[in-house]
Parts: structure tokens; C-alpha cells; sequence
């Protein structure tokens, strides 16, 4: 019998998501092998990483204990090369993985390449250990200005997080647009209250062109010093599939069909923020909640086309937007399908109690999956919004 290897690339939320079902649908089967490639062996909760980045200690989940007994093969390293002729995979440079169908999964890292001086002046959130390195610098400054480049939501998280937990230290929240700009009105005006409260000053309407060791230049020339600088304007994903020639989009993206499969090689299916993934009302934007199910979907489609099954379009639409201000402060923005706000919303305490639940349950998700994997198919389709899309 000859085995079909199937490789996942990237332990993030949409690829450990692949990677449990796909190993949970085929335990006991030698037809299939799962094989899944990361460069840590603990999973990194990215919507932790603010929390992280002041010094707040996270759990630590073990993804080779998650699949185990499953039968799936866990190999930790960093994914070098990737040759879609060949199909084979080079890992740390030394080793090669060969596969019969790919799921690419290595996920999207702060923009540090478009304004000068950011990859070498500025933090990023990219990783824990990008997070641990900005926290020990704020433990260490006994005062001055910290600048976060950025004001969508995780710029808005990280602002108000580093605000509250380093009262000594001013925090200047910079980006184009106004924070919290596609949120309903009570909504918005309970995040700009968080934020003044906690005496964050925001400018919008800016630009940052060059980061200095010591500062920030804007556009016309004003320069905000700034003791350290946190960088989450704008994300790319990484140059492997570009370099490997897949087709993707000017972010580096891996275009796809409907059925998440490469438009280029249909032995590549892409899933989470390292997929540019077409839906009625255009493409989606990273986060959690769209990411677990794209890779759901991606192994339930390997898993049919394997079974001489037609795999079926994806169809996903947005539920809510969780945004910390800080420990014991949230506000949630529930949403249409295509992201645009709903009158409801959640503010404070209760919106905090709601933001941490839906941070925290990734894990148990991919536990009740190993056992009973048809648990995770279940997202909004989001009805009319993505009907009859691509």
C-alpha cells in the first residue's frame, strides 16, 4: 500500500489546526502520514504575546504532547527551503522532508522591511522571545517614552497593556487612521476613554517614514523621541512561497482557490495569515477566529480529494472583534459577517471576562478535537455575505 505523505508547515493557529484533524481522522490508517514542522516545540498564543511583552507569564503548551497518540510525527525546526518539483521541504538546511500534499501554514510577521530602520531600531511581536526582549527593556527604564507604530488592534492592545503596567513610562500610540475606526460609536468611545485613562497619547493621521535608535521621524519632517519602539503597522508574510514560486498577492500570500488550495500548485493547500483566501466581501484578514478554520477545512478537503471526493468551497464570516485595554478592560465589537459592526457590544469587565475566554480556547478546541474531530468543523459560513463565492 502506498502512503500518502501529507506535510504542515507552521504550528500557528490555522496549521496546529490542520494538523490535529488530520492526524485525529486518520489514527489507526498506514494509507496517510501527517507530518507537522515547527520551529519551537511549545505553541505560541499570539494573542498573548502583548502580555508577554510586559512580563506577564503565559502556560506553556506542548505540541508534540498534543499529538501524541494520534500518530502524527512532530519535527522541530526552521522550514529553509521549500521545492515544489521536487515536492520536498528543507529543514535547518540539513535535513529534507519529501511530501505528497502540503498544507502551508508559516503565518504572517511585523512589516519591518517597507520603513527604514525599523528592522534594526524597533521591537516586534513576531515571537516570544521578541516579546521577552521588549519586556525586559520596559522593566528596566525608570522613565521616558515608549512609542508603538501601529493603531490598529494590536497596537491598541499593546499601548494600553504597556500604559497600565508601566504607569512611570509615557506611552505615544501612532497610525494613519483613528483606533478602533471600524467599531460602532459606544464602542469606539469606550475605547478612546480606556486609552485616556490610562494616559495614552494617540495621534492619528501620521506617518512614520524612518526609525532612528532614538526616535521616530514622521512624514513633514517632526521626530517624537522615543526610548524604545514597538512596531505593529502593517504585516508580511514569509518570502518562502514567493521564493519557491507559488502565485501570491503583494504581501506575500498564497493565493488560493475556493477550496484553499494553491492557484499554482494544487498540491499546496494555504491556511491562515500565510493565505490570501478570496470571500464575497473580499479577502480575509488574519485573526484567530477566521485562522482555526481555514485549517479545519483544509484537512477535511486532503482528507475528501483522497477518498475521490470533490472538495467543497470555503465560506467563513467574522462574529466579533476582541480588543484588551489592559487586565481587567476589553470592549467587543460584534460583527456582520463581513466584518462591519453590529449595534451590540460589550464593554468592560464583562467584555475583559469575554476577551480571555475566547483567548484561552484555541487549546482545549484542538483537545476536543483530537477526540472527536467532526467538534471543529463548526464556524459561521456567514450566509448571503459569502454565498456563491469563489
Amino acid at each position: 500500500m502506498t502512503t500518502h505523505k501529507v506535510l504542515v508547515l507552521g504550528a500557528g493557529y490555522a496549521g496546529t489546526a490542520a494538523a490535529i484533524q488530520l492526524a485525529a481522522r486518520t489514527k489507526g490508517r498506514d494509507d496517510v502520514e501527517v507530518t507537522l514542522v515547527n520551529a519551537h516545540e511549545m505553541f505560541t498564543e499570539r494573542l498573548r504575546l502583548h502580555l508577554t511583552a510586559t512580563g506577564q507569564q503565559v502556560a506553556e503548551l506542548s505540541i508534540p504532547e498534543l499529538l501524541d497518540g494520534t500518530g502524527a510525527r512532530f519535527v522541530r525546526g526552521w522550514v529553509t527551503a521549500l521545492d515544489p518539483g521536487t515536492r520536498t521541504v528543507r529543514v535547518d538546511d540539513d535535513r529534507v522532508l519529501r511530501y505528497d500534499t502540503l498544507v502551508y501554514a508559516l503565518g504572517g510577521v511585523a512589516d519591518t522591511v517597507t520603513v527604514p530602520g525599523v528592522e534594526e531600531h524597533a521591537h516586534t511581536l513576531n515571537s516570544p522571545e521578541d516579546a521577552e526582549v521588549l519586556a525586559g527593556l520596559l522593566a528596566r527604564l525608570e522613565q521616558g517614552t515608549v512609542v508603538v507604530a501601529g493603531n490598529g488592534l494590536t497596537g491598541v492592545e499593546s499601548a494600553a497593556e504597556i500604559a497600565e503596567q508601566h504607569p512611570r513610562l509615557r506611552v505615544v500610540l501612532l497610525g494613519r487612521g483613528e483606533p478602533g475606526a471600524t467599531m460602532n460609536r459606544k464602542a469606539r468611545t469606550h475605547l478612546h476613554a480606556a486609552l485616556e485613562r490610562l494616559g495614552v497619547e494617540v495621534r492619528t493621521g501620521v506617518e512614520v517614514t524612518k526609525v532612528l535608535p532614538d526616535a521616530v521621524e514622521l512624514a513633514g519632517g517632526e521626530t517624537i523621541p522615543a526610548d524604545a519602539v514597538l512596531w505593529t503597522s502593517g504585516t508580511r508574510a514569509a518570502p518562502l512561497a514567493a521564493a519557491a514560486g507559488l502565485a501570491v498577492d503583494d504581501r506575500g500570500r498564497v493565493i488560493t482557490d475556493a477550496t484553499l488550495r494553491s492557484v499554482s500548485h494544487p498540491d499546496v493547500h494555504a491556511v491562515g495569515d500565510a493565505a490570501a483566501i478570496s470571500q464575497g466581501y473580499g479577502v480575509l484578514h488574519g485573526t484567530c477566529q477566521s485562522g482555526m478554520p481555514t485549517g479545519v477545512h483544509a484537512a477535511v478537503s486532503i482528507l475528501r480529494a483522497l477518498a475521490g471526493k470533490e472538495p467543497k468551497p470555503f465560506r467563513f464570516g467574522y462574529y466579533h472583534t476582541p480588543v484588551s485595554l489592559g487586565r481587567h478592560d476589553a470592549v467587543v465589537q460584534f460583527t456582520h459577517p463581513d466584518d462591519s459592526p453590529r449595534r451590540i457590544c460589550l464593554t468592560g469587565r464583562l467584555a475583559a471576562r469575554y476577551k480571555e475566554t475566547v483567548t484561552a480556547s484555541p487549546w482545549p478546541t484542538y483537545l476536543r478535537m483530537k477526540k472527536m474531530p467532526a467538534s471543529g468543523a463548526f464556524w459561521p459560513r456567514g450566509g448571503r455575505f459569502t454565498r456563491g463565492a469563489r
